[in-house]
């Protein structure tokens, strides 16, 4: 895999794919969702070996360190040994418990619910969120 001395963050984030494009790898840069060391960075600084960056993309948070310098963007498989994800359990427990959630359908049709449906609903979240917190 060609390795290279110099490589910007950008390039960096969309090589080790976790930007589909460079555009949205800069883009994320310079609106702060990449961080080192809890500073903002540019989309043109320098990655060294070693370094930490924190990435936000939507609700989804990794925090990954530098193993090694990728210039092209490869295969998913070869791009996981460039870099190592470091992100705590609690991020990711908590990001995926989000898809989890109750899903509450109507039929359609029946209109707006009315104020006992309400309240039924409402008791079915409670009692879903409230199992969840205890665990």
């Amino acid at each position: 895999m060609p390795e290279k001395e110099k490589l910007r963050v950008d390039k960096y984030l969309w090589a080790i794919r976790l930007f589909k494009t460079r555009t949205l790898a800069a883009d994320a840069c310079k609106a702060g969702r990449v961080k080192l060391e809890g500073n903002n960075i540019k989309p043109s600084h320098e990655v060294r070996m070693g370094e930490t960056y924190q990435v936000s993309k939507g609700p989804d948070r990794k925090v990954v360190r530098v193993t090694g310098l990728l210039e092209s963007r490869v295969d998913a498989k070869t791009a996981i040994g460039f870099y190592e994800d470091i992100t705590p359990v609690e991020q990711t427990q908590a990001f995926k418990s989000l898809f989890h959630a109750p899903v509450l359908k109507r039929d359609r049709g029946t209109g707006r619910p009315t104020k006992r449906d309400r309240r039924e609903i409402d008791e079915l979240k409670d009692d879903f969120f409230e199992g969840k917190k205890e665990e």
